[in-house]
């Protein structure tokens, strides 16, 4: 079956202009598709006795109807297609791409508009060659957030009902990022109803803004990078330079306890020994302060990562340092792991087992069941006890147990990091 889509790009103008070709396709379609919005704008447009075929979610559905329309076609011997209007470049976060997904050997014609972050820059008169730019239409904060732990200085961000301009300016103010500007556009093409403005992040926050919008941030490029290891928490916040390691005196600590942390050093050879620079989806066990966490999220934000701590104080803990650092986007569970509901979660390809309550055997044997094939176990052992604890659940889990390293930091005890593989 030969399924041919026609798909064109417009903006936000009531009065839409068209180039003679596509308002030829437009007089000779018969089957139309398009977003409510796109309807209201097209209509008068489109020949007497036209099908819509709204598009709306769940998609499944909307890809039924083309293909019995697609079916009807056949039956005609008709070489037809279904035309699509698409908001800006169909192939921009764009519908295009879920047709290609969906329907890989469709044969599609596009006819693209300007993207709306393209409008908007086009209208700030601001080059973006350089921006970063982001979707959260019917995306979760993952992207935005790594484009802000990686300090992009210019960002452009498509925006839905959920994922507001006030709610994006809340959760940047809420971590810390608060040296951007926010550019907010309003029903871009639409010369009646056309909003442009220049907001502050705490401004922003509390606006109610117009649907459909999109918006850049944009910082100052010249910030202050650290010299020396900063020691203050203001003085660290007022820094947007990722540092390579946390300092461990500004972290909250468990009832004030400054050494129940694993320390920067470790920390940071514990990641190298994850290996987290080629994984994808990150678990740390009893992350008490959630050190390994936060600078697992900085220096790896392509990671996800999810959190589990059976102390309840861990869960204000790990809220109060993942702001304090600005390290968005850790998912951190209270309880007992060898209880908790691992079904919904993303299966880890890396592991780190930070605390296990004399349970490590059971632990280890649990993480057998989800780990990725290829995935990875590091545990920081400090005792000839916990090292032992570890090798027998290695081998009662039928893992692989690699060379271990050793190392001490000043006057603690001997660490012990220890790696299993399945």
């Amino acid at each position: 079956m030969i399924r041919n889509f026609i798909i064109i790009g417009m903006d936000d103008n009531r009065e839409p202009f068209f180039p003679p070709e596509v308002l030829r396709h437009i007089r000779e379609g018969k089957v139309f598709s398009g977003g409510l919005r796109h309807r209201e704008i097209v209509e008068k447009l489109l020949p007497e006795g036209a099908e819509w075929i709204s598009i709306t979610v769940p998609l499944d559905n909307v890809f039924a109807q083309y293909e019995n329309i697609f079916a009807d076609f056949e039956k005609k011997a008709s070489d037809a297609s279904i035309v699509v209007f698409a908001s800006g470049d169909p192939l921009f976060f764009g519908f295009a791409n879920t047709v290609k997904r969906k329907l890989p050997d469709a044969k599609i014609r596009l006819y693209p508009a300007f993207n709306s972050l393209q409008t908007l820059a086009h209208r700030l008169v601001m080059p973006y060659d350089d921006m970063r730019t982001v979707s959260l239409t019917g995306r979760p904060w993952q992207e935005l957030d790594k484009a802000l732990i990686e300090r992009a200085h210019k960002i452009g961000v498509l925006t839905d009902r959920e994922h507001t301009p006030a709610t994006i300016a809340a959760r940047m103010l809420e971590y810390g990022y608060t040296d951007y500007t926010m550019y907010i556009g309003e029903h871009l093409g639409n010369p009646e109803r056309e909003r442009i403005r220049q907001l502050g992040l705490e401004e922003a926050s509390e606006e109610v803004f117009e649907h459909p919008n999109n918006l850049l941030l944009y910082a100052d490029t010249s910030y202050k990078s650290m010299q020396t290891p900063c020691t203050d928490l203001s003085e660290f916040r007022n820094h947007l330079t990722r540092p390579f390691g946390l300092p461990d005196e500004l972290f909250a600590h468990l009832d004030g306890r400054a050494r129940m942390i694993t320390k920067a050093p470790i920390r940071l050879l514990t990641l190298q020994v994850l290996e987290l620079n080629r994984r994808r989806v990150f678990w740390d066990i009893g992350f008490c302060t959630g050190s390994v966490s936060i600078e697992a999220r900085l220096q790896f934000p392509h990671l996800t990562i999810v959190s589990f701590e059976i102390r309840p104080e861990g869960e204000e803990l790990m809220r109060i340092n993942s702001r304090r650092f600005g390290a968005p986007g850790i998912t951190a569970l209270i309880g007992d792991f060898l209880q908790t509901d691992l079904e919904a979660l993303p299966r880890p390809d890396a592991v780190f087992i930070g605390g296990h309550g004399g349970k490590l055997e059971n632990i280890l044997v649990r993480l057998k069941e989800v780990l990725q094939p290829n995935g990875c176990i590091v545990f920081n052992s400090v005792s000839e006890s916990s090292k032992e604890l570890f090798r027998q659940g290695v081998h009662a889990a039928g893992m692989t147990l690699h060379s271990s390293l050793r190392i001490i930091i000043n006057n603690f005890n001997p660490i012990e990091i220890m790696k299993a593989t399945i």
